[in-house]
């Protein structure tokens, strides 16, 4: 069965065909069985709102499909866009686990499917399967290693362009680095593209510009093609 946004819906972790190797998608039978029965499966259209920064932990949320922006904002509404969580991250988890309030924004940049499960039942399953502990703790590590590397470009990052390119190159595939065109969809705007990397809006427009003008990059549409991934790296490093 589809729904309108043409994503098949998963109503059991048990029959899901998109199984992750992270956190929970992987875990053992009985594990996952258990993890299933506490948990909703819920079809969000973009712009949903998960959870707000501040917020008090009322359960976790299982990314099946799609991406969702994180963001965090300051007393003055400026907002910075931390991560374009993926399938297979749990969010919310951190602040879950503590018992303090959420760190940060989740709201979904396109259509997602989510697993939603509530704080106590799934704190009475990591107490019950050490495998689910281990799971969570694996996945805190993964949050706390990005979150330190991208604290480590922020203050690090030598210029603005430099930042540009690297966010560039974070949306092509791993396999890409021979090839001599690269095209990438990311569906950020400007603004969000600014956020991401704390500068403004007309900053990120005036340097993709200037990406143009020196051919390392070219637009198709909303498809954005890498024509010289090299020259992206040399300004990174």
């Amino acid at each position: 069965m589809n729904t309108p946004y043409g994503l098949e819906i998963v109503d059991n972790c048990m029959n899901c065909k998109s199984k992750r190797e992270e956190c929970f998608c992987n875990l053992s039978a009985p594990v996952l069985k258990a993890f299933s029965a506490i948990s909703h499966q819920t079809i969000y259209p973009p712009g949903a709102t998960l959870f707000v920064e501040g917020q008090l932990p009322r359960g976790v949320f299982l990314l099946c499909t799609g991406k969702v922006k994180l963001s965090t904002s300051s007393r003055d509404g400026k907002v910075l866009i931390l991560k374009m969580a993926g399938p297979g991250e749990m969010l919310g988890l951190s602040a879950v686990i503590s018992g303090g309030e959420y760190e940060l924004t989740a709201e979904t940049a396109m259509p997602c499917q989510v697993n939603y499960v509530a704080r106590e039942p799934l704190m009475d399953l990591l107490q019950r399967h050490g495998e689910a502990g281990l799971r969570s703790a694996q996945a805190l590590s993964r949050e706390f290693q990005a979150a330190y590397r991208d604290i480590h470009d922020l203050i690090l990052a030598r210029w603005e362009a430099g930042q540009v390119a690297k966010l560039l190159l974070s949306w092509t595939p791993p396999a890409s680095s021979g090839a001599k065109e690269i095209r990438v969809s990311s569906g950020l705007t400007h603004e969000e593209m600014a956020q991401m990397i704390g500068a403004s809006r007309e900053t990120v427009t005036r340097l993709l510009s200037d990406l143009r003008k020196k051919q390392l990059i070219r637009l198709e549409g909303s498809t954005l093609v890498i024509r010289n991934r090299m020259a992206l790296e040399a300004m990174v490093s």
